[in-house]
């Protein structure tokens, strides 16, 4: 079972990944933020913000890359809306973790028709395992 603080962690991971470029999209900023809020991250607190930069390290366990894309979903559905804004950060960021383009998709496409009410953390940390199982990762 993850903790907040563990997709907290993620959380500031995926930030620093996006603030390493010099350029960044707008929307993925907003996205970005709003993830942010909905976690309860203190964005007043910007010391944390700008040390967010310094943050990102791929990971390169297959347990750990498995974890992390598990909580870009938990983020995706933290609020039980899921924007296409949402799915293009994610699969940035996974295929970032090393994860392949159609994989990515794939997984994306399965959880954006799955029913929302319907998952609890858990339940979509293991959606999320048994895609890659069946998937062969």
């Amino acid at each position: 079972m993850n903790s907040t603080s563990e997709v907290k962690k993620s959380y500031f991971h995926l930030l620093s990944f996006f603030l390493k470029d010099e350029k960044i999209e707008s929307r993925y900023v907003s996205c970005l933020l709003k993830w942010g809020i909905q976690l309860g991250i203190d964005i007043s607190n910007t010391k944390d913000l700008e040390n967010a930069t310094n943050l990102f390290v791929n990971p390169t366990q297959k347990a750990e890359k498995v974890e992390a894309l598990y909580h870009l979903v938990y983020m995706i559905y933290l609020d039980k809306v899921m924007e296409d804004v949402e799915l293009e950060v994610a699969s940035v960021y996974a295929e970032k973790l090393g994860f392949q383009k159609s994989l990515v998709g794939d997984l994306f496409k399965s959880i954006a028709t799955a029913k929302y009410d319907q998952y609890t953390p858990q339940t979509v940390k293991k959606e999320v395992e048994d895609f890659l199982k069946i998937q062969g990762y």
